[in-house]
């Protein structure tokens, strides 16, 4: 029988670069610091070669986005029930919150070039 708590976990499947994976489950109001710590300190069989020094350098990755410490699942309104999917890599620093990438680069029309004299 599955109780209300039950209903409330976060059911997650972590893949590393390697294309391991492994399923966790968290509560909502753990936060992405939470998990890294959690997944450090329960480092799973088989995941020996990917094994970091710290729990600070590791990072998750949900819908191309690095998840910032602070972030909680509850925050990401994942769907009840079922399992979500994210990447876990090593990471000392994480891109600024405004960065968006090359891709949003390209579509602006102003220059980022300079002019020697």
């Amino acid at each position: 029988m599955t109780t209300q708590m039950d209903n409330d976990l976060v059911h997650l499947r972590l893949i590393l670069v390697s294309g391991k994976t492994q399923d966790f489950t968290f509560s909502p109001n753990d936060s992405a610091t939470d998990i890294a710590k959690h997944v450090f300190d329960h480092w799973p069989a088989g995941w020996e070669e990917e094994q970091v020094s710290s729990p600070s350098i590791l990072r998750l990755i949900f819908q191309g986005r690095f998840l910032h410490g602070n972030v909680t699942l509850g925050a990401l309104k994942l769907p009840p029930g079922r399992t979500t999917v994210m990447h876990l890599v090593a990471r000392e620093t994480l891109p600024e919150p405004n960065s968006h990438g090359q891709r949003n680069r390209e579509k602006t029309t102003e220059s980022n070039c300079c002019l020697l004299l």
